[in-house]
């Protein structure tokens, strides 16, 4: 059970960190940082996608039967990752207007 507790943090914080590193590229497409901001929504993915293949991992375990417990961690770190893929995009196409307007400061 201990070994399942540390597959769900890893998740939770894989998450957390691609909803974060989305959250600053928009704060640096805001001032104008492209290449940050890109370099940044890049880095989100990877955080997304290592998150999404500890998410295969687990429902793989489960195997649709309800072997695994499902607790408020569990149902929190499924939390995370969807906010956080709902904010890479929001942010890709945040980006994208930003880039399309002249910089206001």
């Amino acid at each position: 059970m201990e070994d399942l507790e540390s597959i769900i943090m890893e998740l939770l914080v894989n998450a957390g960190a691609a909803r974060s590193s989305a959250l600053t590229a928009l704060q640096l497409a805001r001032k104008g940082d492209f290449a940050a901001a890109e370099q940044s929504m890049a880095e989100s993915r990877e955080f997304v996608k290592h998150a999404h293949t500890i998410q295969t991992q687990l429902i793989g375990l489960d195997e649709g039967t309800g072997k695994l417990p499902v607790n408020l961690i569990t149902v929190h770190s499924q939390d995370h990752l969807m906010n956080a893929m709902v904010i890479q995009d929001l942010a890709g196409d945040m980006i994208e207007l930003y880039r399309r307007l002249p910089l206001i400061n």
